[in-house]
């Protein structure tokens, strides 16, 4: 799902369900990721341990010696040197996506379950503008649940932009713009995004973002967003 958003250079490892636990959920844990597991419940440490064992396993596929995975700031992954990338995880899925710093200034992923948002978080995480288009694409296109669309594509525009920034960038400072684009048989429903940023955006290659660009599908009972940030 995952790698179908992304450009060729970035290595995307993905693990579904029971699949995925059975492959990588008893992958070893540096001592460092183990410490920060010691009140963890067996879900998170079952996410947890996926997860790191995607980012690691694209890592290898880089060329890069595998290494701990530990949360920084804000709880933004810390990459080995000379990579950037971005991990996600939720009910039946783990994915991590990295790529060398050379070819990207950034990039973030998101996946959620394909169902309604709960009640009232739309609300909270839409502008106007948003909640409108919204209104107009549930019609056009009901076997999509837009909401949780809307939402991840949020998720991955943070992801893309605290890297370049270091700082928080709120539901309401990006005004995201989804649109569908035909799929083949049995491939679901895809699309593209425009993330227009509300405030002023980081500078790349000596020029200011002024939005970011992003790509989506459903399969699988899953949504999943990506964002990538070129550096000319």
């Amino acid at each position: 799902m995952i790698e179908d958003l992304l450009p060729e250079s970035v290595v995307a490892v993905e693990a579904f369900g029971e699949e995925g636990v059975r492959e990588f959920g008893d992958a070893p844990l540096y001592p460092q990721e183990e410490a920060l597991l010691t009140r963890a419940v067996d879900k998170r440490r079952r996410e947890f341990t996926v997860v790191r064992a995607c980012a690691r396993r694209a890592m290898e596929k880089l060329g890069v010696p595998p290494q701990p995975v530990l949360p920084g700031e804000r709880g933004a992954p810390q990459w080995p040197d000379g990579l950037t990338g971005s991990m996600t995880h939720c009910e039946g899925y783990c994915a991590a996506a990295l790529v060398r710093a050379d070819d990207l200034a950034s990039l973030g992923i998101d996946a959620e379950p394909h169902a309604p948002l709960p009640e009232g978080v739309l609300d909270a995480v839409a502008l106007p503008a948003e909640a409108a288009r919204h209104e107009r694409l549930a019609e056009e296109r009901p076997e999509v649940h837009w909401d949780r669309l809307l939402f991840s594509a949020k998720e991955s525009v943070y992801k893309a932009w605290f890297p370049l920034t270091r700082k928080w960038l709120d539901f309401s400072e990006a005004d995201i713009d989804l649109t569908a684009t035909p799929a083949g048989p049995g491939m679901g429903s895809q699309g593209t995004f425009r993330a227009r940023l509300l405030v002023p955006g980081p500078m790349v290659g000596g020029r200011r973002v002024g939005h970011f660009e992003g790509r989506w599908n459903v399969r699988r009972g899953l949504v999943a967003t990506a964002v990538t940030v070129r550096h000319g």
